[in-house]
């Protein structure tokens, strides 16, 4: 198949097709986990042909990590406060604590999956960690072009880590999903005071 056929099918499903597909993945995710999911399940799930599945995502790591990236309340670029910690707490506000439990399940039940599925492990960095990076970055540099961090700070280079260390441990540590209270406490005591602001 030349690479011209392949994005002309592609082009095929509507943005509206692709969040429903996207929010089935997810649903089904949520039921069955990464492992027990089949791309069988997810053509059943959405009345879709397995060809289709497979000719647009390739396979189920990429389906699955293009789905997660999708189901994310907001992106980092879009929020721009004109402060560091206006952005940290705007991106905090875009996910509800209801939507924050569901994700924090879905997101540790995808870790495990991620240490033994090298497929996988090349989507998430692909599709969700390297995008975050690079979104985080954007706001990072805004805020040291506004003079509120130091360029220089070595905390700039945690930050991600910082906040899904806390969206993660939050469960392990205090049995208690992560909240928008605790998030944006955490941002104020940890995150900021660490670059400084």
């Amino acid at each position: 198949m030349t690479e011209g056929v392949a994005t002309t099918r592609r082009s095929r499903i509507t943005p509206e097709r692709e969040a429903e597909l996207y929010e089935a993945v997810l649903d089904l995710l949520r039921e069955v986990g990464y492992d027990a999911l089949t791309m069988d399940a997810v053509a059943t799930r959405t009345r879709s042909s397995k060809a289709t599945l497979y000719r647009q995502w390739g396979g189920k790591a990429e389906l699955v990590a293009k789905a997660v990236r999708h189901g994310k309340p907001g992106r980092v670029a879009e929020v721009d406060t004109g402060s560091l910690k206006g952005d940290l707490h705007a991106l905090i506000l875009h996910a509800d604590d209801c939507e924050m439990e569901q994700n924090s399940a879905l997101m540790r039940g995808l870790a495990m999956a991620v240490h033994g599925n090298p497929d996988l492990l090349r989507a998430f960095r692909e599709h969700l960690i390297e995008p975050e990076l690079a979104e985080l970055r954007r706001v990072l540099q805004r805020a040291v072009e506004r003079g509120e961090v130091r360029a220089d700070n070595p905390a700039t280079g945690f930050v991600l880590h910082m906040m899904i260390g806390a969206f993660a441990a939050r469960t392990l540590i205090d049995e208690q999903p992560p909240t928008q209270d605790f998030l944006l406490s955490y941002i104020d005591a940890v995150v900021l005071p660490a670059l400084g602001v």
